[in-house]
Order: structure tokens, then C-alpha cells, then sequence
């Protein structure tokens, strides 16, 4: 599209927010990234997200569109010339956007869970790991013996989970134990999605994560 604008609200640690980075580099989307802080809110991100007043924000052509499955979704319906996320038969979109809702549910179970491994100190630790790596082995039943999500192409349901894959290192350091021992075919899924220069450059470095958490962990006085 020509004479377009589209700007990207966004908090770079973020794993919803590297859905959005992802699906953006899919379809070739030229983009302004403007960079948010969480704690003291940009004017901009107020205006534009009145209403939860959080990243991911997407702004095309001056129209905010919010939370980031609503972005990707947007972003597959407007820009058509490269490739496709969602099926155009519209029983198999339903049941990719069934299969969504599900993984969205799941991946904010894996944020909660993951996020009080790193965050907080004390004798749960063993419950909150074991809740994690449950949680992540529902994955492993999704994804099945397929090479993707969504069966034998990179898509919707990938680009919606991939995000996590940057907090792996940092929930493997806090709670004690290894992802690819415990749900290995998560990690080969992984691997075959980093291979894709849409996601290798846009899921941030797992390292860069674990020093983001003890910045963070160190803030808070948790030691």
C-alpha cells in the first residue's frame, strides 16, 4: 500500500508483543517501531489504548488496532500479497481461531507460571515448576507429531506461540531444569522456526531475556 503508515507500540521483551514483530516481517511491512515504557506510559500508548493501556499497539494509517491476536489477524486480512496465516475456508479459520483462543489461554498460563519462577523467592518453587512444565507438555499435545501447529507449514498458531521461546532460558535458570528434557518436541519445534529469518530476527536473544529478569529481579529487591 502506498503512502501508508503504520507504527509499532511495543515493549521489546515482550512475547506478545514478538507475535506482532513476527507477522510483520512475514508479510514485508515497513514499519516505525517506537519503543514504551511500562512503568511511566507514553502519552501516545494512553491515547491509543485507553482502555487496558498495554503493548502491542499497532497504528495504521492513524487507527489503533489492540491486543496482539486482534494485530495479527489484522495484519493477515490487510496486507495479502505475501503469505497467508489464517486458512480461507472458513471452517479451517474457525478452527485456527478455536485452536487460538486456546493457545492464548495457555501461553498466559505459561507467563504467569514462568514469570513467578523469576520473580519471587520461596518454597513454592517445585509446585510452580511443575505447573510450568505441565503446562507446556498440554503444548507438546497440540503440536502432536506435526512440524508446525498448524500441520506441515509455518503459520497462524506458530506465530502466536513463538514469542515464548525467548523466556525459556530464563524460566530453565530460575526453576532448576531443562525444556528440551522435558518436552522435547517443543524445543524441535523451536529450532524450526529459528531457521526462519522472520522469527530469528525478530524473537529476541534468550540471553538478552535472563539479563532483563535479573535487572528486574534486582529493582525489586529479590535476591
Amino acid at each position: 500500500m502506498a503512502n501508508e503508515e503504520v507504527i509499532l507500540l511495543d515493549f521489546w521483551p515482550s512475547m506478545y508483543g514478538m507475535r506482532v514483530r513476527v507477522a510483520l516481517a512475514e508479510k514485508c511491512v515497513n514499519f516505525e517501531y517506537k519503543e514504551q515504557n511500562m512503568i511511566e506510559k507514553s502519552p501516545i500508548l494512553l491515547e491509543m489504548n485507553p482502555i487496558y493501556k498495554k503493548i502491542p499497539v499497532l497504528i495504521h494509517n492513524g487507527k489503533p488496532i489492540c491486543e496482539s491476536l486482534n494485530v495479527v489477524q489484522y495484519i493477515d486480512e490487510v496486507w495479502k500479497n505475501k503469505v497467508i496465516f489464517l486458512p480461507s475456508d472458513p471452517y479451517e479459520k474457525y478452527q485456527a481461531m478455536f485452536w487460538a483462543d486456546y493457545v492464548e489461554k495457555v501461553t498466559k498460563f505459561v507467563f504467569d507460571t514462568g514469570r513467578k519462577l523469576w520473580m519471587e523467592k520461596g518454597g513454592e518453587k517445585q509446585t510452580r515448576k511443575g505447573n510450568y512444565i505441565d503446562t507446556l507438555r498440554m503444548l507438546e499435545g497440540i503440536i502432536g507429531d506435526k512440524l508446525y501447529f498448524g500441520g506441515e507449514k509455518f503459520g497462524y498458531l506458530d506465530i502466536c506461540l513463538i514469542g515464548i521461546c525467548s523466556w525459556f532460558y530464563t524460566y530453565e535458570k530460575f526453576g532448576e531444569f531443562s525444556t528440551e528434557v522435558e518436552t522435547p518436541k517443543i524445543i524441535a519445534w523451536m529450532k524450526r522456526c529459528m531457521k526462519r529469518e522472520s522469527v530469528y530476527k525478530n524473537v529476541v536473544e534468550p540471553l538478552k531475556v535472563y539479563d532483563f529478569a535479573l535487572q528486574l529481579r534486582k529493582h525489586y529487591g529479590i535476591e
